[in-house]
């Protein structure tokens, strides 16, 4: 969705506020092009999205309503305007910053390999989306030179598949015989298999960011052990996410998920009060 969307698309300001250089008008002015950039490709992607699954949107409840399932408008003029804007937004990346408009490209025609065919192989559909997160992360570092640690980056994909699985969740359970017709992968996965899933890449997220915190590097670049008390907010994040995705059967859309569920878009503010707190 839209929300979802804007959502990841603000990734893109990790890099910024993690390096210190939040105060840096200029690198803010650079960062800020490469987030409006990344919205446009994003949408280029989402258009594209729309036309290789328009048969199987029609038999969605939810993406049979979109413009182009409900005929409001047609896949030629949708075709036509996905052309002239991927084009000026791939030009424009590569003016912004060489490797910046190297990632840009790169997402780009992975996302097309992927809405033409990576998305039906089991397990590889998962992981292209998993790699539009951390290719947001990078991107936001490469415009200001800078790049993620080790644990941060592992961090990042192993909550994007914590994401996109417990979504592939949600379509099994909310589809039931149907999840076939709309996402053809899904008719090789199981929600035994994908609760197996969901369980390693949890108990690897939380281990993940436990080590970003109490890494030499981290404690070293920021000058204090402090960040460790950001922990307990990655906890109760993941853990009310996972009482979401079973206990009420939600997680369908991460971004509405999150902006709609109280107690797990303070815990994000408090993550990122702390976080800002302990950085500056």
């Amino acid at each position: 969705s839209v929300a979802s969307q804007s959502i990841m698309n603000l990734l893109v300001l990790c890099p910024i506020i993690f390096s210190k250089n939040i105060y840096d008008i200029c690198k803010d002015l650079t960062v800020l092009c490469a987030v409006i950039l990344f919205f446009r490709i994003s949408g280029c992607v989402y258009m594209m999205n729309d036309i290789f699954d328009l048969e199987n949107d029609k038999n969605h409840p939810v993406k049979s309503k979109r413009p182009l399932p409900s005929g409001k408008i047609t896949k030629g003029q949708l075709i036509y305007f996905l052309s002239i804007l991927s084009i000026l937004t791939i030009a424009l990346s590569y003016k912004l910053h060489l490797l910046f408009g190297h990632i840009i490209l790169g997402y780009f025609i992975v996302n097309f390999f992927y809405s033409l065919y990576l998305k039906k192989i089991v397990i590889i559909d998962v992981m292209i989306v998993a790699l539009g997160f951390y290719l947001r992360i990078l991107a936001g570092g490469v415009v200001i030179d800078v790049y993620p640690s080790i644990w941060l980056s592992l961090c990042t994909i192993l909550l994007s598949l914590f994401l996109v699985f417990s979504k592939r969740r949600h379509e099994l359970v909310v589809l039931e015989t149907k999840s076939n017709t709309h996402r053809e992968v899904l008719s090789y996965y199981s929600l035994y298999f994908i609760d197996q899933m969901i369980s390693i890449v949890t108990s690897l997220t939380i281990f993940a960011y436990i080590m970003y915190t109490i890494s030499d590097r981290t404690i070293e670049f920021f000058g204090t052990k402090n960040l460790i008390f950001t922990n307990i907010f990655v906890f109760y994040g993941i853990f009310r996410y996972l009482y979401l995705v079973y206990k009420e059967e939600k997680g369908g859309d991460p971004a509405k998920l999150i902006l709609s569920d109280k107690p797990l878009l303070l815990t994000i503010i408090l993550w990122a009060l702390c976080a800002y707190i302990v950085i500056y």
